[in-house]
């Protein structure tokens, strides 16, 4: 072991190296810092006492308590052997255990009526009995009295001999401690292992140097980072160990909001082109023939993103809304306003399916105003051009063109506009869409494209609506723009839950109900988990409900068999279409394009329509397998329908049993049509990596111990700081811990926003 141990050395250098590697095989911590900055999921206390009702079949659980009865019986194994089965009754206050041991000989010796032992195992349950088979124990009190050699098994011994050096040293023994730390464990580490580690480290590690000033540590009341390492795994009371897990907490958020308020300086530090509002441009022009008024909401974003545009600072903003809240017409005129100062706009969508809708809605409510350079065009007009990776080589040449040429007031695309193929003409605006599907390198590579050392202007979008201290959070260097309501015209959404393994009935009904919308001239969406029998699970990596474990539920409903079934079943005679991502990019634009110009009465697809795809004539929505979706995505896919001023309807068909989490979450999609409150909602029952997606890349996802759900004061905190250390010292010059900590949270070319200037 080395002699001088800091939170850089690697653990094999003060562990045992087999148990250094299997920590880092099972929980990626390399040094003593990251071993350190891992907290306890929880404390066990001297006079805890378990709550059968709490306990879980399959947990693993510590447990302290005393001997009461104790029974052998001999039994023969299969082999022959004879073997010694012992019974223990252990009682933990109000909660009695059964400790089982098939080969108990020696152990009855070591574990006589009245020993006082903590055991360490997984709880199953049989009748109505607790019980612990083969759990690791450790004495605590044996019957002949205090004095006596700890005796144990497992890692439980190890660590009783670990606890015996400590005492031989004169510190407090780890067992007579008021607070024992319980570790989140892997099959090859045990809570035991990661205790013995984090004791063993701590009692080599030289004082730690404090990264903050000391006038940060005074105004935050924050415990000095030295004393938060080691009381957040060995606090003397519940009090030490939340003001150093606070500590811990503040660490990550301060270098998070570092590296986002250098990237947000960053950023800033570039010319952008400035467009101000035109008078007599095009955009004057689209909102002077528009059917309809904009709501109080979209004008009020609209002048935050126009005062934003005539500047010659880059926007950096975040707008965000209900699903049909109308952001698409916002960022059209926005676009605009940059196409009248004689710049490009740009439309990042992340699949083939919302570019082309993207397209498409766009090139319909500029009408002539998109028809630069033909017949009967308006003299205020520009062109609309899209660019995909399934396109032939004559359209992507014929796009090309009018792109590096200027005649491309607006190009729509997907990734493929990213490349480095792509020159643009003198690029002012880039749009991304669904912002949680890119990550921040893709958004900044198209920033990127800037003519003559200018940065454009970003405006990325959301119609997964994230609550506003996240939206801070996770896209720190951006403004947030809210739309909340929506526009006149759309008629509200009634959802309901289609229990099928309860009452079958209801879905033969459900097809009814599409067969009346069709008749009434209406469309519907049929929307599938999976494409067919040989793909996967749900989206999301969602292998089951929460509370539906067991061979007696149906496989999921896939959109080959289910397109089958119908066509030729409950909704024969009906125009059927299939569409999925499986399909080949000209055949899912055709089946889209059939839907939409109505010559398609129902189209049965995957999630592939989740968002952007507009079709005002569709006014049903009916996922099966519901309970296999997020909350968010179903708002989205619900979303779909109810757009062309007719009621929207939207049918979860579920095999969830009644009562469960699963069924819980489905009515609360149905309760509301708030996409803030769902959104809540999920991140509470989900957390922010499910939900974020992508949006976590880099430094996000190094996060271990901050939990943007949960800590938004600590961050909010965090941020005020950030910006008054970034305000005197940009380049974290004079705080170079904290500069590494910023590089070490996001392991990435992210940090490089810190040295850029």
């Amino acid at each position: 072991m080395t002699a001088f141990v800091t939170t850089d050395t690697v653990l094999g250098e003060v562990l045992d190296a087999g148990l250094a590697e299997r920590i880092n095989t099972a929980f990626g911590h390399r040094t003593v810092g990251d071993l350190l900055h891992t907290l306890p999921r929880r404390y066990r206390q001297h006079g805890q006492r378990y709550d059968k009702r709490e306990l879980v079949e399959g947990e693993r659980v510590t447990i302290i308590g005393t001997v009461t009865t104790s029974t052998t019986r001999n039994y023969t194994t299969k082999q022959g052997q004879s073997r010694e089965m012992l019974t223990l009754t252990v009682e933990d206050e109000d909660t009695t255990f059964k400790v089982v041991y098939f080969a108990g000989r020696k152990i009855k010796f070591m574990l006589p009526v009245g020993t006082v032992a903590m055991f360490d195992g997984t709880v199953s349950r049989f009748r109505q009995s607790l019980d612990l088979t083969h759990p690791e124990f450790l004495v605590l009190r044996s019957v002949s009295g205090p004095g006596r050699e700890l005796k144990g098994s497992g890692d439980l011994a190890a660590l009783a001999r670990l606890s015996a050096e400590i005492d031989a040293e004169g510190g407090p023994s780890l067992f007579d401690r008021p607070l024992l730390p319980i570790y989140s464990a892997s099959k090859s580490v045990t809570s035991w292992d990661l205790l013995g580690a984090v004791v063993t480290a701590i009692r080599a590690l030289v004082p730690v140097v404090d990264p903050l000033d000391d006038t940060v540590l005074a105004a935050g009341g924050l415990m000095g980072l030295d004393e938060a390492l080691r009381k957040a795994h060995l606090p003397e009371t519940v009090k030490d160990a939340d003001r150093a897990g606070y500590r811990l907490r503040f660490d990550e958020a301060i270098a998070l909001q570092l590296l986002l308020g250098a990237r947000r300086r960053a950023v800033a530090r570039d010319p952008a082109p400035a467009s101000p509002v035109r008078p007599d441009g095009i955009r004057a022009a689209m909102e002077a023939r528009m059917p309809f008024e904009l709501t109080a909401g979209q004008t009020a974003v609209l002048e935050e993103i126009s005062t934003d545009l005539a500047l010659d600072e880059p926007m950096n903003r975040l707008l965000q809304g209900e699903v049909g809240s109308g952001k698409t017409i916002v960022a059209l005129l926005a676009m605009l306003q940059v196409v009248d100062a004689g710049r490009q706009c740009v439309m990042l969508a992340p699949t083939e399916v919302l570019a082309t809708q993207h397209h498409r809605s766009l090139t319909a409510m500029l009408g002539d105003l998109g028809e630069r350079g033909r017949l009967g065009a308006a003299d205020e007009a520009t062109r609309v051009v899209l660019l995909t990776g399934s396109m032939s080589t004559a359209e992507r040449r014929a796009a090309l063109l009018d792109i590096v040429t200027g005649e491309a007031g607006i190009v729509v695309g997907t990734h493929a506009l990213i490349q480095d193929s792509v020159d643009f003409f003198d690029v002012g605006l880039v749009v991304v869409d669904e912002q949680h599907r890119f990550g921040v390198r893709q958004r900044d590579r198209l920033r990127a494209k800037g003519r003559d050392g200018t940065v454009p202007h970003l405006l990325v979008m959301t119609a997964t609506p994230i609550p506003r201290t996240i939206a801070m959070t996770v896209f720190g260097d951006l403004e947030v723009s809210e739309l909340d309501e929506l526009p006149g015209g759309r008629r509200p959404i009634s959802t309901s839950v289609v229990p099928a393994r309860d009452k079958p009935r209801w879905v033969q009904r459900v097809w009814e109900r599409v067969r009346e919308e069709v008749e009434a001239g209406h469309r519907a969406y049929i929307v599938c988990a999976r494409i067919d029998a040989d793909t996967g699970d749900a989206p999301g990596g969602t292998s089951g409900g929460d509370d539906d474990r067991g061979s007696d539920r149906p496989p999921l409903v896939a959109a080959v068999d289910l397109y089958e079934y119908l066509s030729t079943g409950p909704l024969a005679g009906l125009r059927l279409g299939l569409m999925h991502g499986r399909l080949p990019p000209e055949e899912k634009e055709s089946t889209m394009s059939a839907f939409a110009a109505g010559d398609l009465d129902v189209l049965v697809s995957t999630t592939v329509i989740e968002v952007g795809v507009d079709v005002p004539e569709a006014t049903v929505m009916v996922v099966m397998d519901a309970d296999r979706f997020g909350v968010s995505q179903l708002h989205q896919l619900r979303g779909r329908v109810g757009r062309g001023g007719l009621p929207g309807l939207c049918l979860l068909v579920t095999n969830a049993r009644e009562g469960g989490k699963s069924m819980e979450r489905l009515g609360a999609v149905a309760d509301t049509t708030d996409g803030f409150v769902l959104a809540q909602l999920d991140l509470v029952q989900r957390r922010e990596g499910d939900v974020l997606g992508d949006a976590q890349s880099g430094a996000l996802a190094s996060l271990r111990l901050l939990s943007v759900v949960d800590d938004g004061e600590v961050i909010e905190i965090a941020r005020r700081h950030a910006e008054e250390i970034l305000d005197s010292d940009p380049g974290l010059d004079q705080h170079p811990a904290l500069a590494e900590r910023v590089r070490r949270l996001s392991g990435s070319d992210e940090s490089d926003y810190l040295f850029k200037y």
